[in-house]
């Protein structure tokens, strides 16, 4: 009796979780850091306010929250972040490139 394989394909839908969870919602993603003056640049994805509570996420030890006390666009003092601008942000601890940023 001679064996025949039989390849079936399964298609698996992946939905991407870009809303809230115990993180948080995804608003955006660290696209640069200036450590001398402790600010890191946002890629905005949602609208952040000025008093809003963000969390950073990223590498193997980056996890931390905190209030957002002022927000800055192109050097200037702004109450609202854009949904796709970048925005400047002074940060608690030090974060690199690709970190995720949540509002919690």
């Amino acid at each position: 009796m001679k064996k025949t394989k039989v390849k079936t394909k399964v298609k698996v839908k992946v939905k991407k979780i870009l809303s809230t969870d115990k993180k948080g919602k995804l608003i955006g993603r660290i696209t640069h850091y200036f450590s001398n003056i402790e600010v890191a640049v946002i890629k905005l994805a949602s609208p952040l306010k000025v008093g809003e509570n963000i969390r950073v996420i990223g590498g193997q030890e980056t996890d931390f929250d905190q209030k957002v006390k002022s927000i800055q666009v192109d050097r200037k003092d702004v109450k609202i972040g854009k949904k796709g601008e970048s925005v400047g942000l002074k940060v608690e601890e030090k974060v690199h490139d690709g970190y995720k940023v949540y509002k919690i």
